[in-house]
């Protein structure tokens, strides 16, 4: 099969994976939030072994549902993919990896794809459909001459 790509647009398949990434980080910050509560989920971090509990747990929700509405608009998105990536590391070495790698087990699957995700976004910026690109382009526009 020969397949064309040069008239692909790479920026097209990063908003994708930036839009889906972003879609799955903010849900599973909202569970967080509404299902188990700052205090609950303070406490599955504090049987984690993870010190100061209740500030993690508070920086953890944030991180994933901010992050995922700034991933939803395109905004800052390579400074935000920094602690989304750091989250998923943290959630794979601390909870997912001894699991094994299926996520039917509690494994790692899930928490893999959205490090790696994460990861892109930081090389490959925020793709089409950002305001990283308006912001991009009014920070680089050439200000026009004054009439003298």
């Amino acid at each position: 099969m020969n397949w064309n790509v040069r008239g692909l647009n790479p920026g097209w398949a990063l908003a994708i994976i930036r839009i889906v990434t972003d879609l799955t980080f903010f849900m599973h910050g909202y569970q967080k939030l509404t299902e188990f509560g700052v205090a609950g989920f303070a406490g599955f971090l504090t049987q984690l072994g993870i010190p100061r509990a209740s500030v993690a747990a508070v920086v953890v929700i944030a991180v994933e549902l901010l992050g995922g509405l700034a991933l939803m608009l395109g905004l800052g998105t390579r400074l935000v993919a920094v602690p989304l990536a750091i989250d998923m590391l943290v959630a794979l070495l601390t909870v997912h990896l001894p699991a094994g790698f299926f996520v039917q087990n509690g494994g790692y699957e899930l928490v893999l794809l959205l490090l790696a995700a994460s990861v892109g976004l930081i090389l490959g910026g925020s793709g089409a459909l950002a305001l990283d690109n308006l912001v991009g382009r009014r920070a680089h526009a050439v200000p026009s001459a004054r009439a003298s």
